[in-house]
């Protein structure tokens, strides 16, 4: 049944408006409808959806919470840090970042964190 739907993923921000602007300024999104107070929705490519929602739990989870497959990594880097965006480096077992990109068998990838802590992900498949 659920493999059916539509998915789309759920992001907590301290400062919605802050986050807002992050989005708009930093990464070209604007809110594609205002829901209730404290909650805004985004849609992106293909009719993908993530929705920002007011909370104070924001930026406390140390994993990927969100990410966009590019055709182009390096360009979609070079605009986001054109506009601001700062790329993470990660040197765990399995995951080493050379300039902010991580490669591996399946392609490549990049992470940066939102406003608010969130950690989000670009990749490209190989």
């Amino acid at each position: 049944m659920l493999n059916n739907a539509s998915i789309m993923a759920v992001l907590p921000a301290k400062d919605i408006d802050r986050a807002k602007a992050f989005y708009r300024d930093k990464l070209g999104i604007e809110p594609s409808e205002s829901m209730e107070e404290g909650t805004v929705m985004y849609t992106c490519g293909q009719g993908t959806r993530f929705l920002l929602y007011q909370t104070d739990n924001a930026g406390t989870a140390k994993n990927t919470q969100m990410g966009w497959e590019t055709a182009d990594l390096e360009g979609e880097m070079a605009e986001l840090r054109g506009r601001g965006v700062v790329f993470e480096d990660y040197d765990f077992p399995g995951l080493k970042t050379d300039n902010g990109v991580a490669t591996a068998d399946w392609g490549k990838a990049a992470w940066f964190l939102d406003s608010e802590g969130n950690i989000i992900n670009i990749a490209q498949r190989s």
